[in-house]
């Protein structure tokens, strides 16, 4: 009875290491700004902590996916809990810029962004000219009103 207890206990105990161990051995886990990656673990999360929130955000989707989405560039980490507050996973969060598709325009100092797939439109991109931000959210806000 004692080696089948013992053997239940390793095995949960593995199961509860394996995402702690497979994200740790792997680079950083790597998301494009302003865009959103699904992560599955293979233990139920309870809490997830992100080193700093401007960087990432990450949502509990059910226990086993989580949602990152990148909010600035930069690293920083993550940490996942079981519902005891043990640790299921500690890794590095990386946001990065989108390359394909993205033209940036300099005029002097004034920095604008377009994604140019199939055809260019304009974008906000950390770094931006304030005023073309400001217009180009206008903009997109006064599409959505009259979508509604």
């Amino acid at each position: 009875m004692p080696l089948r207890f013992s053997l239940a206990v390793l095995a949960i105990a593995s199961t509860l290491l394996t995402p702690v161990a497979a994200m740790a051995q792997n680079a950083p886990v790597s998301v494009k700004v302003n865009m959103a990656r699904i992560l599955r673990i293979n233990a139920p999360a309870s809490t997830v902590i992100v080193g700093n929130p401007g960087i990432a955000d990450v949502a509990i989707q059910d226990p086993q996916t989580l949602v990152l989405t990148g909010k600035s560039y930069g690293q920083t980490n993550l940490i996942v809990l079981d519902a005891q507050g043990n640790p299921i996973a500690d890794t590095m969060l990386e946001v990065v810029q989108e390359q394909a598709g993205l033209v940036t325009i300099y005029q002097g100092n004034r920095r604008t962004s377009l994604a140019c797939e199939p055809v260019c439109q304009p974008i906000v991109m950390l770094g931006d000219d304030a005023t073309y931000t400001g217009e180009a959210i206008g903009s997109a806000s006064a599409v959505a009103g009259a979508a509604n």
